[in-house]
């Protein structure tokens, strides 16, 4: 009979002793939220705005996460099923892990992984794992790995404290601080200040690549007398002074070719030509054979440049005056044949249909020709957004509705820049520029602004 005690005695201790060693590896609450902030940053769906089917699939996986750690925190709970997760992981630097999980088309990490563990520390482990994060800094944390020396815990029982007992000592509820870390959401302070020492360490290793680029753009504006470079593209610094010293070397090698760019902007795009604005356009995909074909078409599209002027005035005296304008802001990029063969559509439509517009009754007014629109609408700007496919008679009617809200948009637009310009110059002299602004109105509004 004592044999048996002896032996039942043992086998209670060994249990017992075990789950000292389980319980000594365990986290709380607060300290697993801190340990997968990391975790967090990488796949919350607010840095996935721009990517419907990615955030998706992280909010959904991120419920399912959530409840599996609640789930781990809540005492005698132990019928666990395998989960398994998928997420899209953004990645902080460029080649930061040598783990080639597949890509999404957006160019996310897809990284799957199962959950079947049943502790917060091995279940944040083998996330940080899954998704080739760092683990050094769970070393930080208050973990013990030893066994307890103390025989106060021999037991792996959970203290479920009543919310009182918080309120009482002042000890923060470990169970309240992870709702609240699951309810909160990235904000753009805390992104920046998050991405705030990368982004130093990046703009100092570029500044050098900056300021070749800068140089560059000016000597090549300065010996071509070009009124601007731009870029279609944010393509990167290294990329951008490529292409510079490229047609620097062009320059080199065929001065003559470029005696026609004097006073124009040069803008690197993904196709070679003349935009509709006028602009030079270089095919950053092209080779200098390519570009040497541009720079001496140049005198060709200078001329089909006046034709498209006397298009867009022969389309204004048919439409009562109204004046067609492209926004390069605000249209797709048209290269200079297709948007010429757009007005010459257009033009060819409203010659038929011979609609009866009263010489310049619409003069003052501005229109914009778009090409992907089906319904015409008025800008907030004051001009009119007319589509190609537009009926005449249908174009007609909205022209003659909308006529007097267009002028008054105008308006204000031309107020809101004289007021900025006043702003800038508040001297006596611009009172003679203001015969239609309140001057007195103008002060209160300048001395209010910058009190």
């Amino acid at each position: 009979m004592f044999c048996c005690l002896r032996t039942v005695r043992r086998l209670c201790l060994d249990k017992i002793l075990l789950q000292c060693i389980l319980q000594s590896r365990t986290l709380s609450g607060a300290d697993a939220i801190n340990a997968l902030r990391p975790f967090y940053f990488a796949v919350h769906p607010d840095f996935f705005g721009q990517h419907p089917k990615e955030r998706e699939v992280n909010e959904n996986s991120l419920k399912r996460l959530n409840g599996y750690l609640e789930n781990l925190q809540k005492p005698g709970f132990r019928s666990f099923k395998p989960t398994q997760l998928t997420f899209y992981v953004r990645e902080r630097e460029p080649n930061s892990s040598n783990v080639q999980e597949p890509f999404s088309a957006s160019g996310f990490r897809a990284v799957s992984f199962t959950l079947h563990t049943r502790d917060l520390l091995s279940t944040v482990l083998d996330i940080l794992n899954s998704c080739s994060l760092s683990t050094e800094h769970i070393q930080s944390l208050n973990v013990n790995s030893q066994p307890h020396k103390e025989a106060k815990s021999t037991v792996n029982r959970p203290i479920k404290w009543d919310k009182t007992y918080y309120s009482f000592t002042g000890f923060k509820d470990p169970e309240e601080e992870l709702e609240q870390a699951q309810r909160v959401e990235t904000t753009l302070l805390s992104w920046l200040d998050y991405n705030e020492a990368s982004a130093v360490k990046k703009l100092k290793k570029s500044l050098p690549l900056r300021k070749e680029l800068e140089r560059l753009k000016i000597e090549l504006s300065h010996e071509l007398q070009l009124s601007d470079i731009r870029w279609q593209r944010s393509w990167g610094i290294a990329h951008r002074c490529s292409q510079l010293h490229s047609l620097g070397r062009l320059v080199q090698q065929r001065p003559e070719i470029l005696e026609n760019v004097k006073g124009r902007t040069v803008v690197f795009t993904d196709r070679s030509g003349m935009s509709a604005a006028g602009h030079i356009m270089l095919g950053t995909m092209d080779v200098h054979h390519h570009w040497t074909k541009i720079f001496e078409r140049l005198p060709n599209y200078y001329k089909l440049q006046k034709r498209l002027l006397l298009l867009e005035d022969r389309i204004s005296q048919l439409l009562g005056g109204i004046q067609v304008i492209y926004i390069e802001e605000l249209q797709p990029l048209f290269t200079l044949e297709e948007y010429f063969e757009t007005l010459n559509s257009f033009y060819n439509k409203l010659r038929d249909s011979r609609l009866p517009f009263h010489p310049r009754s619409l003069r003052g007014l501005q229109m914009i020709l778009e090409s992907d629109r089906y319904a015409p609408s008025l800008h907030e700007l004051g001009h009119f957004m007319i589509p190609t496919v537009c009926d005449p008679a249908a174009l007609q009617w909205f022209i003659f509705a909308k006529a007097q809200e267009a002028r008054e948009n105008l308006k204000r637009k031309e107020d809101r820049h004289d007021l900025l310009e006043f702003f800038h110059n508040p001297s006596p002299a611009w009172k003679l520029n203001f015969s239609h602004i309140n001057y007195n109105y103008c002060i209160a509004l300048y001395v209010t602004v910058h009190m």
